[in-house]
């Protein structure tokens, strides 16, 4: 049990089911998102896309739900058999191409729905009510990759299934960059990573933000946030926000349990932007057993011959 954390009923339900919007245009990605979803972009050796349902995975979320949109079969595919590719490497005995090859497939049961009209993440999230149901369920958005070695998802996933309601990700930046993010107003509690959410403001400007604390792109949300949505008017830029629906939900716990917030301090990849996406390449090939100690090699000759 989460110590110190008594102040709201506990869910017993199981959280299984985990939503993943990716209907984005990625326009940040230009020309090279024309005809590929930014979630296929490659980082290293797999698609971005992969990472993140790795970690739902991880986290014992077996069921994954796919908001996309228009041009995005490729995801689809991606997840799907590929029964000639397999043949031929078979046939060829590349056993190590083969099992990269089905592990994406093998990796959870897939379903899809398209949002249509992109009207926000929010509207996203909506989407997903009829497969969700009246469970718990988590969603992670494709820009933020959180290293596997710092389990985020399975913390949030034991701080609702303690506490109820929703859980938020959050995590401390610079006060001149939380203008970029989501920003949480937040009280400590006893347990040092967890903090009880009061407000939320969708990228307030600096001087109006209540904290340092950035929400980040993973949410453990009780299913009464559907209900929510539903009601929230479109915000800013015309969009219906999560941030919003949470609001309400922190300043109503009657409508669906409190918002809690856990502080992440561990490693997280931002592919939102070229610069972070190719800075996330780097720092991951780094790491690789199998790439890393090569490439640290040709990166330290390359930085110390160009800088």
């Amino acid at each position: 049990m989460v110590r110190g954390m008594t102040t709201a009923p506990a869910s017993k339900a199981r959280i299984s089911k985990a939503v993943i919007p990716a209907a984005g245009l990625g326009t940040r990605f230009l020309p090279a998102t024309k005809a590929t979803p930014k979630e296929m972009l490659p980082v290293v050796d797999k698609p971005a896309i992969q990472y993140v349902v790795e970690e739902a995975v991880a986290a014992g979320l077996s069921d994954v739900l796919m908001v996309t949109g228009r041009n995005k079969r490729p995801l689809e595919d991606h997840f799907d058999r590929n029964y000639e590719l397999e043949e031929v490497l078979r046939h060829k005995g590349d056993e190590k191409k083969l099992s990269k090859v089905q592990e994406s497939s093998d990796l959870a049961t897939m379903h899809y729905v398209r949002q249509g009209d992109p009207r926000g993440l929010g509207h996203a999230v909506l989407a997903a009510a009829p497969h969700v149901g009246d469970q718990p369920f988590a969603v992670l958005l494709g820009d933020d990759l959180i290293d596997p070695r710092d389990p985020l998802l399975m913390r949030m996933t034991q701080v609702q299934e303690e506490l109820g309601g929703s859980v938020i990700a959050l995590m401390e930046v610079e006060p001149e960059q939380i203008h970029l993010y989501g920003c949480a107003e937040a009280a400590p509690t006893e347990e040092g990573d967890v903090v009880k959410v009061s407000g939320l403001v969708e990228k307030p400007d600096t001087e109006e933000a209540p904290s340092n604390l950035a929400i980040i792109g993973r949410y453990v949300l009780d299913p009464a946030v559907f209900d929510v949505l539903s009601k929230t008017e479109p915000g800013r830029g015309n969009e219906i926000q999560l941030t919003d629906a949470l609001q309400t939900l922190a300043e109503n716990p009657s409508l669906g349990g409190p918002v809690h917030g856990v502080v992440f301090r561990g490693r997280r990849y931002d592919t939102g932007d070229r610069g972070d996406y190719l800075r996330a390449i780097v720092r991951l090939a780094c790491e690789r057993e199998d790439l890393g100690p090569e490439f640290r090699d040709w990166l330290r000759d390359f930085v110390g011959k160009e800088l």
